[in-house]
């Protein structure tokens, strides 16, 4: 936090509770009706979207990303940041199985401290060394 700047969550409680109520509105909001036969249809007030980082600091009221990482910083409020950027990184590692292109979940987890990278091993999962060979030449005239 900036010096001199107050909190805008006074305590870690209020923090987790603004973090749970966006993960709640991210659903979106889906109002039910009946009409004069009974017949019950449903419509989308709010559609579903999905977790971001961005999204959790613009519903927390930050002016940045940054400022999730500022309480990020601070001891009581480290774990509830940290919970809720888990959050977020799940959601986009949930996409990979889904029948979605990978594109852009590859790209946010990438940002988040995944990696593409192959490991190579020998035989039986053991280190890939090179072989040493002695060769023997037999010269005969």
């Amino acid at each position: 936090m900036p010096a001199g700047q107050p909190r805008k969550y006074s305590t870690p409680e209020e923090l987790a509770a603004a973090a749970d109520e966006y993960f709640t509105h991210i659903k979106g909001l889906k109002i039910s009706s009946v009409d004069t036969n009974g017949n019950i249809s449903e419509k989308w007030e709010r559609e579903p979207e999905p977790a971001t980082v961005t999204g959790l600091a613009l519903y927390l009221g930050f002016e940045s990303r940054q400022s999730i990482y500022d309480y990020e910083k601070s001891g009581e409020y480290s774990y509830i940041v940290k919970n809720a950027r888990l959050r977020v990184e799940c959601e986009y590692e949930k996409r990979l199985s889904a029948n979605l292109p990978p594109a852009g979940a590859i790209f946010a987890l990438k940002n988040m401290g995944w990696a593409d990278r192959q490991e190579l091993t020998g035989a039986d999962g053991g280190q890939l060394i090179p072989q040493k060979f002695d060769i023997t030449l037999n010269i005969s005239k």
